[in-house]
């Protein structure tokens, strides 16, 4: 699995996942502004450029993660976060191994399945995969992701190294992802964070995931659309992961 570090040399460890269609730039911010006092994991996650591994399910990500975590970190560590795709293999962590780490923070993740849109997202893929390369194109889908302009060439670089194959696997298993029924069984003080203007979805897997594990804390982002809140807010998302760990 290919990884970025930082803060090398630190005792304990944050792992951040980062979202479907994405990579590990998305945290990158964080952990720059997180390395001085901890040492920062981030996985380019299964399927997505320059992980060297096709995607195959959630669950084959989550324990590869935990092998990772096994054979670096000791079986745990100290805090995990995801977004998205990233959260739900956060949660799939969570429901296999109960103490895979103290703190965890699950961004927009969604865990309502739909199997009619998980139908559709081969055909969609099919009809659309052609145009990624097209300028045009990806500028319009960058502008309707909400993402900050500084990322759009790495964000147009990696789309365009995801095989239509990996792409329409990730994007299937995160339209039909559910909770795993161990998930209430975790030790970890688990945060579930999701923005004000995000899809009904999003919401509702937010009270879903707060009543699959009751201690879980909500933080409810006012004005902020789906993935926002650590794609263009690092400050901000540096500044909760210090008063989660530091606060539970």
């Amino acid at each position: 699995m290919n990884v970025k570090e930082f803060g090398a040399d630190r005792a304990e460890t944050i792992l951040l996942l980062h979202g479907g269609g994405l990579s590990w730039w998305n945290y990158r911010e964080e952990a720059r502004l997180l390395e001085d006092d901890w040492h920062v994991v981030l996985p380019v996650l299964d399927g997505h450029a320059d992980s060297g591994t096709p995607f195959t399910t959630i669950a084959d990500n989550a324990k590869a993660l935990l092998s990772l975590i096994d054979e670096r970190f000791g079986g745990s560590v100290l805090f995990i976060g995801g977004l998205s795709l990233g959260g739900q293999i956060l949660l799939e962590m969570l429901a296999r191994r109960r103490d895979v780490c103290r703190y965890a923070l699950v961004e927009s993740a969604a865990v309502i399945p739909s199997r009619l849109t998980g139908a559709m997202i081969g055909p969609a893929v099919g009809c659309s995969y052609g145009l990624i390369r097209n300028e045009r194109f990806a500028r319009a889908q960058f502008r309707a992701l909400h993402i900050r302009e500084d990322l759009y060439g790495e964000y147009y670089r990696d789309t365009c190294r995801i095989t239509r194959e990996d792409m329409t696997a990730f994007m299937k298993a995160s339209t039909t992802y559910s909770l795993p029924k161990s998930l209430g069984e975790t030790s970890a003080r688990v945060h579930v964070c999701f923005g004000e203007r995000e899809t009904r979805v999003i919401r509702k897997s937010a009270e879903a995931l707060c009543r699959a594990v009751p201690s879980a804390v909500t933080h409810r982002l006012p004005g902020l659309y789906h993935g926002e809140f650590s794609l263009n807010r690092p400050g901000e998302y540096a500044a909760l992961v210090r008063e989660i760990v530091g606060g539970g």
